[in-house]
């Protein structure tokens, strides 16, 4: 995977990198794997206990996008750092917005 976001058939599937316990919520810039994968890079405010830094990343990732919460799920990696969102909606205009957002983040160090 070295692309941040893959698109499925139900969903487009966005790869980040989560840190919890951070002075805000923010869009870090991206994260380089060991094996060259990418991955956008969030801060949270919220502690990982109980799911509340995986709720927050998802209200973060909807907000930037412009979506209802109810768009964005984690399908993987609930209890680790690099998780796996499923965003549901019109994948062309969600495409779309992910290629700003992570233009945007490039030009971010993390």
């Amino acid at each position: 995977m070295a692309n941040a976001y893959q698109r499925g058939e139900d969903a487009i599937r966005l790869y980040i990198r989560v840190t919890p316990n951070a002075p805000k919520d923010a869009i870090a810039g991206l994260w380089r794997g060991a094996d060259d994968e990418e991955r956008l890079a969030l801060r949270v405010a919220a502690p990982p206990d109980k799911g509340r830094a995986n709720a927050a990343a998802g209200r973060l990732v909807a907000k930037a996008l412009g979506l209802a919460k109810s768009a964005v799920e984690i399908v993987a990696g609930e209890k680790d750092r690099l998780k796996t969102l499923a965003i549901r909606g019109d994948p062309g205009e969600i495409a779309a917005r992910l290629d700003a957002l992570l233009a945007a983040a490039r030009e971010k160090k993390s």
